[in-house]
């Protein structure tokens, strides 16, 4: 038989083991599990004028291999007002927090599209247009010097398309300027192989006003490229300013998600970060 002391012992020593066990044990906050558990939003990723979905290719294949669900949605490049319609409607599908990403003309179609979807947690702007309530693509083309597009009729094909109304027309960018406009960077022959692949925007689309613009709600990112020889330098700084967003300038041309993914997907995954935690 055991003695009553010794049972006493025992007791003592399990007890003092415990305390200092529990010591040892870290304290985690009920805000830090809740951070780790929340789950990553979906990324929604938007093409711009000029080229598809497979631009984004190398982007969501990093985004997927970290875990993320990657949604590219298809840009009809029809006019501002329908393709916004368009992709709101297709966020309208999407349970839980989303962040938006958007190149070029892509960026104006996000900053109407996510106007009002209490699900869209943070907008990221790719070299793209981040235009205020009014404004117009071809406007901020124009509002600064330096753009490569800036002449219309020098450097676009006009293709006619079944009932256009008078005087609007689709625009490809010529091959013989892609690559300096937008695929620096990028070898002559992959530049030319995205040139024949190019999908057009129509003319009026480049002229319809913006809406009131989600980035007023909405935390943003911009991703400005220093090489761009589309949208000027000084124009993409003053958009993203004017957004209030938070700005990261690399050396890359127009087409920055083609020439340099890991960059873009870094500063998609500080977004995703951040509306993580909102």
């Amino acid at each position: 038989m055991i003695s009553s002391t010794r049972v006493g012992s025992l007791a003592a020593t399990a007890a003092g083991t415990i305390a200092v066990l529990a010591l040892a044990v870290p304290v985690v906050s009920s805000s830090a599990v809740d951070s780790a558990d929340a789950p990553k939003p979906t990324v929604v990723l938007v093409h711009g004028a000029w080229a598809d979905s497979s631009s984004w290719s190398s982007v969501a294949r990093g985004l997927q291999s970290d875990g993320y669900t990657v949604d590219v949605s298809p840009n009809p490049l029809r006019g501002l007002t329908s393709d916004s319609a368009y992709l709101a409607d297709y966020l309208s599908t999407i349970s839980g927090p989303i962040v938006l990403v958007g190149h070029s003309y892509g960026g104006a179609v996000i900053t109407n599209a996510a106007r009002g979807n209490a699900n869209v947690k943070a907008l990221v702007y790719v070299d793209a247009f981040i235009p205020d309530s009014d404004q117009t693509v071809l406007g901020l083309v124009g509002a600064h010097p330096g753009s490569h597009l800036a002449d219309v009729g020098a450097v676009f094909n006009l293709v006619p398309y079944p009932g256009a109304p008078a005087g609007d027309a689709d625009l490809y960018v010529k091959p013989s300027v892609f690559r300096d406009a937008l695929a620096g960077h990028t070898s002559p022959k992959a530049a030319a192989v995205l040139a024949a692949t190019q999908r057009p925007i129509t003319f009026s689309a480049l002229t319809d006003k913006s809406g009131p613009p989600a980035w007023k709600t909405i935390p943003s990112w911009a991703v400005v490229g220093t090489a761009d020889n589309a949208i000027p330098l000084a124009g993409q700084l003053d958009m993203a300013k004017n957004a209030g967003a938070h700005i990261t300038k690399i050396d890359a041309p127009h087409l920055s998600m083609i020439a340099h993914p890991e960059a873009i997907e870094k500063v998609i995954q500080h977004a995703a970060r951040a509306a993580s935690s909102r």
